[in-house]
């Protein structure tokens, strides 16, 4: 199974015989390598996506989970979950078999971590990332069981304190943006819609529709190696239209009004997320009021929202959470405890049960 220059185009091709996942014995063809060493290149990977023996090394597994994940997965996410694996996991168990990897070697790993002083947060999505690549070997290749999950997790899905602004202190920092029209729109639009960032910077003025006080959410911004990348939203969920205040409505329209030569298929935001954020922390600094992430306003908006005494549902459509439960996971210690309420009304129908 060696390549050989194709004689019609010059390229180079392979020719090879594998086991499909049936079990049948077949000869196939590949051509239109430009070198010899890319086609046997391609020859091995290949064997191995249809073979998959767990003796193969952990490194040789992410390259067919990276080439299943990227047809699956936005740009912006993929490039995100390999920058994990690739930094944290893959110089522990690169060159360890698949099947030669505990759950002893996972907890060795795991406190490795933990020693660095990593948040809990963080600790717990590079845990994520390698249990994901595991559970897609135990899924499609059949590897008997995860070890991450005998092993156990590490660190935690959420912060021990949500960061967010109450009203008064977002009206505090918005003051201090207004003089730059466009960072006021855009926090303003942010605060009071809930809406995501990426999907904050793809708006369209025809996303808006003014007759109606609605905005259509139907796409994300990404900015990602000097390109403009506009994708889907990052769950079907999401896909949403949200109504929004008259006040918003009067100020979107000033707003697009000051844009000369503005079409409705022209971003009505045309800055970045690192633009948004340095805007952010120029505002914090002028205002004084304390310090939260751009991803913070979201927490802010569902915050006032539950203050208003919105039900989950309703927050969980706003925000186009996928899952009810999502909203109450992330916000459960934001509503006030009704079971005091419940006993007192539990008292009231007793007593008047003996009149």
């Amino acid at each position: 199974m060696k390549a050989k220059k194709d004689p019609k185009t010059g390229k180079w091709l392979i020719q090879f015989r594998y086991t499909d996942w049936q079990g049948n014995r077949k000869k196939s063809t590949k051509r239109g390598f430009n070198t010899k060493r890319e086609a046997e290149e391609w020859l091995r990977n290949f064997l191995l996506m249809k073979q998959a023996d767990f003796d193969m090394h952990f490194e040789d597994f992410l390259k067919l989970y990276y080439a299943d994940m990227e047809t699956r997965l936005r740009e912006h996410t993929m490039r995100t979950k390999k920058y994990i694996i690739d930094l944290k996991i893959l110089p522990y168990f690169g060159n360890k078999s698949i099947n030669e990897i505990k759950p002893a070697d996972i907890r060795k790993w795991q406190n490795t971590l933990i020693k660095q002083g990593y948040s809990a947060t963080y600790l717990k999505t590079i845990n994520n990332q390698l249990n994901a690549v595991f559970n897609y070997a135990v899924k499609y290749y059949d590897l008997k069981s995860n070890p991450c999950s005998k092993a156990g997790s590490m660190g935690k899905s959420n912060a021990e304190e949500m960061q967010f602004w109450t009203k008064q202190e977002f009206m505090q920092f918005i003051d201090s943006v207004m003089n730059k029209r466009q960072s006021y729109m855009a926090f303003m639009t942010l605060y009071w819609t809930g809406m995501r960032i990426g999907e904050l910077l793809a708006l369209t003025l025809n996303d808006i529709d003014f007759e109606r006080r609605v905005i259509s959410v139907s796409k994300s911004y990404q900015r990602i190696d000097g390109r403009d990348i506009i994708t889907p939203p990052k769950t079907p969920k999401s896909k949403r239209v949200i109504n929004i205040p008259e006040f918003l409505v009067v100020d979107l329209k000033d707003y697009i009004g000051s844009i000369y030569g503005i079409d409705g298929t022209d971003r009505i935001f045309p800055v970045t997320k690192y633009f948004m954020e340095h805007e952010m922390q120029r505002g914090i600094k002028e205002s004084g009021v304390k310090r939260i992430r751009l991803h913070d306003l979201r927490h802010s908006h569902a915050s006032l929202l539950i203050e208003m005494g919105f039900s989950p549902l309703a927050i969980a459509e706003r925000l186009g959470h996928e899952r009810v439960e999502t909203t109450m996971n992330t916000y459960a210690h934001l509503y006030p405890n009704k079971q005091v309420q419940i006993a007192d009304k539990l008292e009231t129908e007793y007593k008047e049960g003996l009149e």
